[in-house]
C-alpha cells in the first residue's frame, strides 16, 4: 500500500511516465476537472479537457517529446524535478 508519504512523487513519477509515452489521456486522468496550468509565459490554460487538448496538441507538434530527470526534490506536498536542458531541446 502507498504511504501518504510517498504520494506526491508516486503522482510526478506518474505524470512523468504519461508525458513520455506522450499520452494525453493518462495525463488527463490524473488532473481535477479545475486544473490549472502555466508556463513559462505566464500563458494559463484551465480545465482538464482543455489540458488533454493542449497536450494532445503539442505531442503533436513535438512528436519526440520526453523529459529525462536528473534530480527530484519533494517536500511534503511539493516535488520538484530538474530537467537536463540538453535533454529537453523542445523547451529550448
Amino acid at each position: 500500500m502507498q504511504s501518504a508519504v510517498n504520494l506526491p512523487e508516486s503522482v510526478t513519477s506518474a505524470f512523468v511516465r504519461a508525458i513520455n509515452r506522450q499520452d494525453a489521456e493518462a495525463l488527463a486522468t490524473m488532473m481535477t476537472p479545475g486544473h490549472r496550468f502555466v508556463d513559462s509565459l505566464g500563458n494559463l490554460v484551465e480545465g482538464r479537457e482543455n489540458m488533454r487538448k493542449a497536450w494532445t496538441g503539442y505531442f503533436q507538434m513535438v512528436p519526440d517529446y520526453t523529459l529525462a530527470i536528473d534530480e527530484t526534490y519533494a517536500n511534503g506536498p511539493v516535488v520538484i524535478l530538474l530537467v537536463n536542458e540538453s535533454q529537453c531541446d523542445a523547451l529550448v
